[in-house]
């Protein structure tokens, strides 16, 4: 199978009618046409065997985690999908691998009106690569520069399952559970597109962020580009029920330091806490209160009593120790 069968094969589909997509896969490049009014955002993802997915990985939960991984990040700036691009090498070209790899993929995209329309194929180590592109009306994207000190900090769903099927993937010792109950977590996480809408429609709700490389890690980007430092309440952070056989120092660096969770992480004004508990409602996803911001900088993590916990594990790093 050649390249051009391989992309009419698996990835060619006609461009939805009445969408933003003008002209889709098939030409030199694609035409979006944003709703009047609107800016647009992009993201840029890239999954690496080996690195962001294990040697193996069942195809068709991969295609759908490439997506949702970018998703997401839309999801964290309050964005509608529009569309996006698929760059893809690949050692072969394997119809038993190609067939369920799209039909994952196309599953996420259809459920958020999220058309492919374009990108690139080659032959190399399995590697892919989405852009997407959404849309969000000017003043209305949650930046990560735009807390502000007394924000409340707050968290969609539940962090560190992801971090344990990891642990038990790889037999880490401390790791309890069975791997069927938190695999899904890992392998298909949920975009929070409807959430992040939700929130940027909600006065007083301020930066947002997506939980990938683990809260305390990406906390510290919004606590970076808003000059502030944060305050973290462990006994407010929900605990799945696949953690509680985990001791407690584990299941605190699962919460707080686990990555693969795309739970949303924003701030907002205390006096938005009903209308934030009904962006979540409206959404179908649990909002939690974590937490406060606060002028003085970094973040700290308290216990019951108001004192400082030690945390060991801080987020991931793609280069850290390279």
């Amino acid at each position: 199978m050649g390249e051009f069968e391989l992309i009419a094969r698996h990835f060619a589909r006609a461009a939805p009618a009445g969408g933003a997509v003008v002209l889709g896969v098939g030409d030199d490049c694609a035409l979006l046409q944003p709703t009047p009014g609107h800016q647009l955002a992009v993201s840029t993802d890239m999954l690496v065997e080996g690195r962001h997915f294990f040697a193996g990985a069942e195809p068709e939960a991969l295609g759908h985690k490439a997506l949702a991984v970018n998703l997401s990040d839309l999801a964290a700036m309050g964005a509608r999908p529009l569309g996006f691009t698929l760059a893809l090498a690949l050692p072969a070209a394997d119809e038993a691998w190609l067939a369920p790899f799209a039909r994952g993929l196309f599953a996420l995209a259809d459920a958020h009106h999220c058309p492919l329309v374009g990108g690139d194929t080659t032959r190399g180590p399995l590697t892919l690569s989405l852009t997407v592109f959404g849309e969000v009306r000017p003043g209305r994207a949650l930046r990560r520069d735009a807390a502000r000190a007394g924000d409340d900090l707050w968290l969609s769903g539940r962090t560190g399952e992801a971090r344990l099927a990891l642990a038990l993937r790889r037999g880490e010792p401390w790791a309890r559970g069975e791997l069927a109950a938190v695999q899904d977590r890992m392998d298909r996480p949920t975009p929070r597109l409807a959430l992040g809408q939700a929130l940027a429609a909600t006065e007083g709700v301020r930066a947002a962020l997506d939980v990938s490389d683990g809260l305390l890690g990406d906390l510290g980007h919004i606590l970076q580009a808003s000059g502030l430092g944060a305050a973290i309440d462990a006994e407010a952070l929900p605990v799945a029920p696949a953690l509680a056989a985990l001791d407690a120092e584990h299941r605190l660096d699962c919460l707080l330091a686990g990555g693969d969770d795309y739970e949303l992480l924003f701030t907002a004004d205390p006096s938005a806490h009903a209308a934030v508990l009904a962006a979540g409602a409206s959404a179908g996803v649990a909002v939690t209160r974590i937490g406060r911001l606060r002028s003085a900088p970094g973040w700290r993590v308290l216990d019951a009593q108001g004192h400082d916990l030690t945390i060991r594990a801080r987020g991931f790093d793609h280069f850290a120790g390279a």
